[in-house]
């Protein structure tokens, strides 16, 4: 697929979007990842950690576990630098508003909690409290990973 969509292997044109969830990302992204490598194909790595983590939860409700989804980006991050690739996206459902369509987080929303402020009529997203967390998360990953790759800078005459 990637030949006939990038037929000249060009950088930056095709995104692989995964999927997986938190409980299978560990065991299939790797392999992936090697194989996308050992073809010597140029992709643009992105995670969706929303859609692999949908629920239903005990009261009838479709949603998502705050821990599952920071889980599956953090695997996300931690796999593609073992790998040596770079973690180029993430996609989240979310919204600025106070609901509550995805489980836990810092307020600890509980499957009773999900009636309170359930508002989507599709899928549910983080609030705006779980989207700042996930925001501040994400930075502190992509700071981790410039500093594992920081390189000193060489001396130079004078300085």
């Amino acid at each position: 697929m990637i030949d006939i969509l990038n037929p000249e292997n060009e950088p930056g044109r095709l995104t692989l979007i995964n999927r997986f969830g938190s409980d299978k990302i560990d065991a299939h992204l790797p392999q992936l990842i090697r194989a996308v490598k050992r073809e010597g194909r140029s992709v643009v790595w992105s995670c969706d950690p929303m859609h692999g983590n949908t629920i239903t939860s005990t009261s009838g409700y479709k949603t998502r576990p705050f821990d599952r989804v920071l889980g599956e980006v953090k695997s996300f991050f931690t796999i593609h630098a073992t790998e040596g690739t770079h973690a180029g996206g993430v996609h989240l459902e979310m919204t600025g508003q106070d609901v509550t369509e995805c489980i836990g987080g810092a307020r600890a929303i509980t499957d009773e909690d999900l009636n309170d402020r359930y508002h989507t009529v599709c899928d549910p997203r983080l609030n705006a409290e779980q989207s700042i967390d996930m925001a501040f998360l994400i930075a502190e990953l992509l700071k981790q990973e410039r500093v594992g790759k920081a390189k000193p800078m060489p001396a130079v005459a004078g300085f």
